[in-house]
């Protein structure tokens, strides 16, 4: 637990650096338009999609365990290209890295949620990824803060100033001064993967398996039924969870990436917006806890999701219909209601998977490319078709949520027969 509670924090460091690349690279590149920036969140989430089948499949050659050591070597590999981007201020290869490094986490992801959902009982796993989830977003409330403070200073005067010249020598000088400021702190990220991967190699780690038959329980009750499974397309509830997971990241990234550039549009104050990413991360830091706290003792996985889900339905409604900061700090609130959406949806989409538990895994890990769609999508609405910004972040946010209600209520169970 100790362990996968570490690996968490890096997944929050690394992901939710985004939300402050997103307008540090929109500045420092000087890209034109929010939907280009978005491609940061694009290159980071789309990795999943590519990388998890694969991933799944080199878990099983190599075992978790060195599973883990190569993603956090080809996480460093990742941070290190931060470098001659910055260096050539190339949008392309920040793009690259920020791909090397979501791949490096679809193949830690891969290994650690399955992980953390079979070492206890499957109905208290939602528990136990909330408890790894504080140390993730733990890490994403101190990235922004951090991040914030060293890529965003004085990014009001930046700005102004960038404006003001019209010598192309002077803005490029402004523009590589401030790239430089990415060099230190990546190259500090990538040794500390490193070493982070020397550790593991020397700890000691069980490989646990699923069942290597094809017996698979399908129900909660006491008579739960048992059928003889031989292929992955024989559980329509995991495909259905993968949906979920996609949409559970797409609202997960909206609120805490996208706040950003939502509360520009609200004119909130620029020195508040560097910590927006913060605010919707300690939302979800509370909803953990309370998740912990409740679950299985007091509600069910599957009563929480329904509680999430139609919470964050309300709030997106407080949001679009509001101004200033009561629609902000509504999209910060939504960080709260997706808190446990994550720790409930995976591990009912792999229950009763047996030795498919891997595939499983990697085909719920996919999921997670809803981060990478869901923001170009709000982009698209916004920058192309020139909807109100208000009305795209409901138009993106809405059916996602009704989808997870869906299968809190009824999707989790398809394909399951009781007696």
């Amino acid at each position: 637990m100790i362990i996968c509670c570490a690996l968490f924090f890096v997944f929050g460091f690394v992901t939710w650096a985004n939300g402050t690349l997103i307008p540090f690279l929109k500045l420092a590149l000087n890209l034109k338009t929010d939907l280009q920036a978005f491609f940061v969140t694009f290159a980071s989430y789309i990795a999943y999609f590519f990388l998890a089948l694969p991933s799944s499949w080199i878990l099983k050659k190599i075992g978790f365990k060195n599973g883990l050591v190569l993603g956090m070597v080809i996480l460093g590999v990742g941070s290190l290209l931060f470098i001659p981007a910055a260096n050539n201020r190339s949008f392309s290869l920040f793009l690259a890295g920020i791909f090397i490094q979501g791949s490096a986490m679809a193949l830690l992801q891969t290994a650690v949620n399955p992980y953390l959902s079979i070492i206890g009982p499957i109905d208290s796993a939602a528990a136990r990824i909330s408890i790894a989830g504080l140390c993730n977003k733990g890490a994403g409330v101190m990235v922004p803060i951090i991040f914030g403070i060293l890529f965003l200073n004085n990014a009001k005067e930046v700005t102004a100033k960038l404006e003001a010249t019209t010598d192309l020598t002077a803005k490029n000088a402004i523009l590589d001064e401030l790239l430089q400021r990415v060099h230190t702190p990546y190259i500090a990220l990538a040794v500390i993967f490193v070493l982070f991967a020397v550790l593991i190699k020397f700890v000691h780690l069980p490989e646990i398996n699923a069942a290597d038959d094809d017996e698979i329980l399908i129900s909660d009750a006491p008579t739960a039924t048992v059928i003889a499974k031989t292929s992955i397309f024989q559980y329509p509830h995991l495909f259905l969870g993968a949906l979920a997971i996609f949409s559970c990241v797409a609202v997960e990234v909206m609120a805490g990436d996208i706040i950003n550039t939502y509360g520009r549009e609200l004119h909130i104050d620029a020195d508040l917006l560097r910590f927006s990413t913060s605010f919707t991360l300690i939302c979800m830091l509370v909803g953990y806890v309370l998740g912990i706290i409740t679950i299985p003792r007091f509600i069910s996985q599957q009563m929480a999701l329904r509680i999430c889900a139609l919470s964050g339905v309300l709030l997106t409604v407080v949001s679009v219909f509001t101004t200033g900061y009561v629609s902000y700090y509504s999209v910060a609130l939504l960080g709260l209601a997706n808190s446990l959406m994550w720790p409930a949806i995976f591990p009912l989409g792999i229950k009763g998977l047996g030795k498919f538990t891997k595939t499983g895994s990697a085909i719920m890990i996919m999921g997670i490319a809803g981060g990478a769609i869901w923001p170009l999508v709000y982009g698209f609405l916004k920058d192309k078709l020139h909807v109100d910004f208000q009305h795209a972040f409901l138009f993106a946010m809405i059916p996602a949520y009704l989808y997870i209600i869906y299968f809190a209520i009824k999707g989790h169970k398809v394909g399951l027969r009781h007696k």
